[in-house]
């Protein structure tokens, strides 16, 4: 079991990074966000990803990408362009506060991971670094269509687009299928 960087904001909050009214804007923004994503990230619908306890980076990274057309998605494409960038940090700050736990399935050896997807998603889906994605309890759904988006340009990314061309579908579903069995808790910010 693996856990994301949640003692890191209490740092970055008394260092005056992220205020507590941050988070409370971040909170009541998310509310616009809860019908697909849940009010602490835990997605209520296939097809939308789990974003509790993603870094803070990567959560800005993309509402900016769908923001400014770098990246389209016909519901985030609308819900961000009414979005200021403080907005963004701050509705970013709220999910990234939470904490993402995963646990393999019993017997799972993590050595059988995807090893295409381990130095950056982890074994366990949490992600390794602050500009990725964690991938732990995500359904197969989603990650095999994002997976053939990079794949097809549909999507860019510099290391996925990459890592996804050299991938047959038949590997991409047994990376989607690793991910989603493994069990995903996304633990709610204290408030």
């Amino acid at each position: 079991m693996r856990r994301s960087p949640l003692l890191a904001l209490g740092g970055v909050i008394l260092a005056g990074g992220v205020s507590a009214a941050d988070l409370d804007e971040g909170r009541k923004l998310a509310n616009m966000c809860r019908t697909c994503h849940g009010i602490d990230g835990y997605a209520t619908i296939p097809i939308a990803p789990h974003i509790g306890g993603e870094p803070q980076e990567y959560l800005e990274a993309q509402l900016m990408a769908f923001k400014t057309g770098q990246r389209e998605h016909e519901m985030m494409t609308v819900v961000t362009a009414g979005l200021s960038a403080e907005q963004i940090a701050d509705v970013s700050a709220w999910y990234s506060a939470h904490e993402a736990l995963a646990t393999l399935p019993e017997g799972v050896d993590p050595g059988d991971a995807p090893q295409a997807c381990v130095s950056c998603h982890g074994a366990d889906g949490i992600s390794q670094l602050l500009d990725a994605p964690n991938l732990a309890g995500e359904t197969n759904i989603y990650i095999d269509t994002q997976l053939k988006a990079f794949k097809r340009g549909l999507r860019d990314h510099e290391i996925m687009s990459e890592v996804a061309a050299a991938l047959s579908d038949a590997e991409m579903r047994e990376i989607a299928d690793w991910y989603a069995a493994i069990s995903l808790e996304i633990v709610p910010v204290a408030e």
